[in-house]
């Protein structure tokens, strides 16, 4: 993602730097006193004449993030947004500068700011993928590889051991800097006419079932369910009671706790199990003689 700037912007840009630049710089002690007063009065006045004098701080940071092909303006912009922030956060009985504090808060800003526009797939969701963002390729020509695009398990290694992070973030960052986003409507084009009726998306696949698949799934098992409702029917009460907690919920039980509330040994509980499912088995198979026995393994055991 580049963003090519006009000829009017640029120019209003460096009007801007000029401007910045010219502000003075504040000495210390009023510094502290338009801190003290903004914290203390919400005086506004004091709050644009302590912002203003950091306004070159931001264009100093922003132009360091102006390679991520984002419009400089907007940069600028998120970094005032962290300047303001600082001054809302700002105590200055701490005995800090300002600036010390404010940059933090500005380079923050600026960060979040180019994780959410880099790409319009999310990019830095973890404090590693951060990191790797903004160091990867500062770190990769720290790295003689002869100019390959893809790193080896040791250059891999080291940038994850020089960064903190898990080699499997650098492999995932590295493929996600280096592959540029593709729109789903990108024509596919023939090598011979350049020219193609299709487009991306129409050849992704679906992991989902096709519809008609889908349908008779769920036909088939409501089938399933009705002859399993119709095989209880041959049961007693006790035997489709530990037939359904045994063997028709999600969270099944033990034997010891159903023999507890039957007043019946686990052993005992375990034979009656058996013996209902014999008799449902027999049920479903006199019902369905076609049906084989493997296919009763699933519920039958």
């Amino acid at each position: 993602m580049t963003h090519q700037e006009t000829g009017d912007s640029q120019s209003a840009n460096r009007r801007f730097t000029k401007q910045a630049m010219n502000v003075p710089l504040l000495e210390p002690e009023r510094e502290f006193e338009l801190a003290c007063r903004w914290k203390d009065e919400r005086d506004e006045k004091a709050l644009h004449e302590l912002t203003s004098a950091y306004m070159r701080l931001v264009i100093s940071l922003a132009t360091k993030f102006r390679n991520y092909g984002l419009p400089y303006a907007d940069l600028v912009q998120e970094g005032n947004v962290g300047l303001m922030q600082a001054a809302a956060r700002f105590e200055p009985e701490r005995g800090v500068r300002f600036s010390t504090y404010a940059r933090w808060w500005i380079r923050a800003s600026i960060q979040d700011y180019v994780l959410r526009n880099w790409s319009i797939v999310r990019t830095g969701t973890t404090a590693a993928h951060k990191s790797l963002f903004f160091n990867l390729r500062r770190l990769r020509a720290m790295i003689d590889n002869g100019g390959r695009e893809n790193l080896s398990e040791d250059e891999r290694i080291f940038i994850a051991e020089k960064l903190g992070v898990g080699v499997k973030d650098v492999e995932a960052m590295q493929a996600r800097l280096y592959a540029g986003d593709r729109s789903l409507n990108a024509p596919l084009r023939d090598a011979e006419t350049e020219e193609g009726s299709l487009e991306w998306q129409d050849i992704l696949a679906c992991d989902r079932a096709l519809p008609e698949d889908a349908v008779m799934e769920t036909h088939d098992s409501l089938r399933r369910s009705e002859w399993i409702e119709e095989a209880m029917g041959t049961l007693s009460e006790r035997e489709r009671l530990i037939v359904r907690e045994r063997r028709l919920q999600e969270d099944t039980v033990t034997l010891e706790t159903l023999g507890h509330r039957l007043g019946l040994s686990k052993e005992r509980v375990r034979q009656i199990e058996h013996h209902a499912i014999d008799k449902m088995r027999k049920a479903l198979l006199e019902k369905l003689p076609t049906t084989s026995e493997a296919a009763l393994t699933d519920f039958t055991g």
